[in-house]
C-alpha cells in the first residue's frame, strides 16, 4: 500500500507540469478560441533561452525570468505576425497554422543550438524529506507551489481584473467587444503571450528532469492536451484536475503495467482524451455551449 500512494505522490508531480502547460493550453482556448499545436515547441524554445542566459553566466532564477518575457514577446509577435490574418477563417486552416508554427519552432530550436542534447539547471536543491512512509523531493513540492501560484494567478487576472474582463469579452463576442471599446487586437495578442509564457514555465519545469533538445516537449504536449481535454478545454480548474488524472495515470501505469514499455504509455493519455469525447465532449469541468438555430 505504501509503494500504492508513492506513485500516487509521484504522478501529482509529473501532473503539474502537465497542467501548467495545459493551462497555457486553456489560456489561449478561452482567449482567443484557438488551440494552439506549437504550444509545446515554444516551451521548447523558452528553456533554450533559459539554458543560453546560464551558459552566458547569468544567475539561474534571472535566466528563467528573462526566459518568461522573452517567451511572452515571441507569443505576441506569432499572433501578430502569423495567426491574425487567419484567425477568422476556418478551422483547418488555424490547424494548418498552428502546425506550421510546431515544425517552425523546432526547426530553429534546432538549426540555433544544435540536435545534441543539453542540461538545464534544476532551480530547486537536491533535498528530500518523508510524511510518514511517504517521500517528497523539493522539486516535486516547488513544482506543486508554482502551480498553485498560476492557476491563483490567473483566475484573479481573468475574474477580478478589467484586463480579464476584456480577454473574455473578446473571445466570446469579437464584435460586441470592439463595440464597446475593447482593442481587439490588442487582446488576442495579449492572450497569445501571457499562454507563452504560461508554456515557458512548463518548459523551465521539465528541462531539468529531461535532457534539452528540440523534441524534449513531444511527448508531454501530448500529456498536456490530454491534461486540458479531460479537465474541458474552457476551464482552468479543469485543467489542474485533469493534469492530476493523466499524471496518476501514467505513474500507476508505469508501476504495474511495466509490460506496456515507455514507448507505449503515450497511448494512455489517447485513450483519455478519446474516451472523454466520447461520453462527456465537454470536459469534466467544461462549460456546455447551448446554440440557438
Amino acid at each position: 500500500m505504501q509503494y500504492f500512494f508513492q506513485q500516487i505522490v509521484n504522478g501529482i508531480g509529473d501532473g503539474a507540469i502537465y497542467a501548467s502547460l495545459g493551462l497555457a493550453l486553456v489560456l489561449i482556448y478561452r482567449t482567443t478560441n484557438i488551440a494552439n499545436f506549437a504550444q509545446g515547441e515554444m516551451a521548447t524554445f523558452s528553456a533554450y533561452i533559459a539554458w543560453q542566459m546560464v551558459d552566458w553566466g547569468v544567475p539561474l532564477w534571472w535566466s528563467f525570468l528573462i526566459a518568461v518575457v522573452v517567451s511572452m514577446i515571441v507569443g505576441v509577435l506569432a499572433y501578430l505576425l502569423l495567426v491574425r490574418s487567419v484567425q477568422h477563417r476556418d478551422e483547418l486552416t488555424i490547424v494548418i497554422v498552428t502546425l506550421g508554427l510546431f515544425l517552425a519552432f523546432n526547426s530553429c530550436n534546432g538549426a540555433i543550438w544544435g540536435f545534441l542534447q543539453l542540461s538545464l539547471p534544476s532551480p530547486f536543491p537536491e533535498k528530500s524529506f518523508a510524511i510518514g512512509a511517504l517521500r517528497f523531493n523539493a522539486e516535486l513540492v516547488g513544482t506543486i507551489v508554482i502551480l498553485i501560484a498560476i492557476s491563483t494567478g490567473m483566475f484573479l487576472l481573468l475574474q477580478h481584473t478589467r484586463l480579464g474582463t476584456a480577454l473574455r469579452a473578446s473571445a466570446s463576442n469579437a464584435t460586441s467587444a470592439m463595440l464597446v471599446g475593447v482593442p481587439f487586437t490588442a487582446m488576442m495578442a495579449i492572450g497569445w503571450g501571457l499562454a507563452a509564457g504560461l508554456g515557458a514555465v512548463s518548459g523551465l519545469l521539465v528541462g531539468p528532469k529531461l535532457t534539452l533538445d528540440p523534441n524534449m516537449m513531444g511527448a508531454i504536449i501530448i500529456y498536456a492536451f490530454a491534461a486540458a481535454v479531460v479537465g474541458g478545454l474552457t476551464s482552468y480548474r479543469g485543467a489542474v484536475v485533469g493534469g492530476a488524472i493523466v499524471g496518476i495515470s501514467q505513474a500507476l501505469s508505469m508501476a504495474y503495467l511495466p509490460w506496456l514499455g515507455s514507448d507505449l504509455q503515450i497511448l494512455l493519455p489517447l485513450m483519455l482524451i478519446v474516451a472523454v469525447l466520447i461520453i462527456k465532449p465537454e470536459g469534466l469541468f467544461g462549460s456546455t455551449v447551448v446554440v440557438r438555430v
